[in-house]
């Protein structure tokens, strides 16, 4: 996955000024791909530059002013290029992962604490896409496009579910913590 990708999808969902798109950004593509307001914009200027999306012409160049991107077709043609090409799944890299490794060998000072605020972040974020689930896909919406953005929203819910599962039971196994001296 690249950020110059992800743009391109945005853009292609509704042409948008990079404002709109980073705020877009933050409230979808954002759950499961994460980019910076700066490197977007970054990224904004050089698909302009490779020709796979031009700013729309406004009024008037006015100092300030929004511009509002669109994918041309050269951009069409790289995006649907990169989704039909296969890739390997990434390696978790999680550091939590490791410091319960670390926890192993050192002891568990501090780690039920660590593992409470991680299932609580867990909880929330499950919170959060459970409401765009009922708000953004009531029953009988079921167009393709709505289905693969459910399937990509049913993905996050569904890594949730397992991280609060996995986090409950390394809070059992983890036993009660020894009251202090």
């Amino acid at each position: 996955m690249s950020l110059p990708h992800a743009i391109l999808t945005a853009l292609l969902e509704k042409p948008s000024s990079g404002l709109e798109l980073t705020r877009r950004f933050d409230r979808s593509i954002g759950y499961f791909w994460s980019a910076t307001h700066q490197q977007i914009y970054r990224e904004l200027g050089k698909l302009e530059q490779q020709g796979f999306i031009r700013a729309l012409p406004g009024a008037a160049p006015v100092r300030g002013q929004k511009k509002q991107y669109e994918v041309l077709p050269a951009g069409r043609a790289e995006l649907a290029q990169w989704a039909a090409a296969g890739q390997d799944p990434k390696p978790m890299r999680d550091p939590l992962l490791v410091r319960m490794r670390a926890a192993a060998v050192i002891g568990t000072g501090g780690l039920r604490a660590e593992l409470e605020r991680h299932l609580a972040l867990h909880r929330a974020q499950l919170a959060t896409y459970s409401g765009i689930e009922s708000k953004d896909f009531p029953p009988g919406r079921d167009g393709e496009q709505d289905r693969l953005r459910h399937l990509v929203l049913r993905g996050g819910i569904e890594l949730e579910s397992f991280w609060i599962g996995w986090l409950t039971e390394a809070l059992d196994a983890l036993g009660e913590e020894p009251p202090e001296e």
